[in-house]
């Protein structure tokens, strides 16, 4: 499916209530400047956006640009101040990062009997022929892909791909709780170290 169209309208219908907010942030505390920013934007850039896996950064450069404008609206920053410490400094994860938070979330409640059953059943755990330390380490198998567009966009590609770059103590959470958690911490430091 081609999300160009789907991307462009989030971020035009954003930047219209940017501009909006931006013009009360003066009268606002940031508290509140703030759960407008998530009411408005970040809700809009969160909703479904695991459908964006996979995609390439360009493409979804126009949510990156609006979440980048929010920031710089909420912290009064000039335009030709880098943006990751603003980001960093408000926990606001990266849009592609942000993508695969979800991802990763997904994949972790299918393996755990908490997704839905057509996303779980694109997933198989890796299996080795012989017994091998990695045998315990909850991997998932990594299918051929024939397009090499979509099909490294898809879920059954995408999820294992990211899942078997995690850290092995991340992979085997008690729970969802701890899973989130633990996975927030792990993709913070990717996005900010």
């Amino acid at each position: 499916a081609d999300f160009i169209p789907h991307i462009k309208n989030i971020t035009k219908i954003g930047l219209y209530h940017l501009k909006n907010i931006a013009r009360v942030c003066p009268i606002l505390s940031r508290a509140n400047a703030e759960t407008l920013m998530h009411a408005f934007i970040t809700s809009r850039i969160d909703y479904c956006n695991a459908l964006l896996s996979g995609l390439p950064k360009k493409s979804i450069s126009g949510l990156q640009l609006l979440q980048n404008s929010a920031a710089r609206v909420l912290m009064k920053t000039r335009k030709r101040e880098h943006i990751t410490p603003v980001l960093g400094s408000l926990h606001w994860l990266p849009v592609c990062f942000r993508i695969d938070f979800k991802v990763l979330l997904m994949v972790f409640k299918c393996l755990n009997g908490l997704g839905p059953s057509y996303l779980s059943e694109l997933l198989l755990l890796y299996k080795p022929s012989r017994s091998l330390r990695s045998s315990g380490s909850r991997l998932l198998v990594i299918p051929k892909v024939r397009t090499h567009i979509h099909g490294k966009a898809s879920f059954q590609y995408y999820g294992p791909h990211l899942w078997n770059e995690l850290p092995g103590d991340l992979r085997a959470a008690e729970n969802v709780h701890v899973f989130r958690n633990r996975l927030k911490t792990h993709v913070f430091s990717l996005a900010f170290n």
